[in-house]
């Protein structure tokens, strides 16, 4: 990933085993990482068994929220793509039991559909 594709909020794929060290108190001991996407800070990652979303906050990042959620859980999604005088692209995860959506923000670019497909993939097993 670009330092520019990053700060322009485009999702780009990371490195895997910086991930899996970020996450070793995360993780279960029967859990792998299998995908991941780098947005600005935040990540959306997918392991063998949930996705598990992850926001740094405040300036320096070091506050972090770890939303997990198990893959059955999720029970629909949506891709709202850029137009031409809208630069954003938009991911919505429904979540079962939940009022409203998990909504992650994309730039104008093809990467939402590569989350998408990442998704589809894991929802969908």
């Amino acid at each position: 990933m670009g330092i520019l594709d990053g700060l322009m909020g485009n999702a780009s794929e990371a490195d895997l085993q910086a991930v899996e060290k970020d996450l070793e108190n995360i993780v279960t001991e029967n859990e792998r990482v299998e995908k991941a996407f780098k947005i600005i800070r935040d990540l959306i990652v997918f392991t063998n068994k949930r996705l598990i979303l992850i926001d740094k906050q405040g300036m320096t990042g070091k506050k972090v929220e770890y939303h997990s959620v198990p893959y059955r859980s999720v029970t629909h999604y949506s891709v709202e793509t850029a137009g031409t005088f809208d630069m954003d692209a938009e991911l919505k995860i429904f979540i079962s039991s939940t009022a409203h959506p998990i909504s992650k923000q994309f730039r104008k670019d093809k990467s939402i559909y590569d989350v998408q497909k990442a998704l589809a993939t894991y929802v969908n097993q």
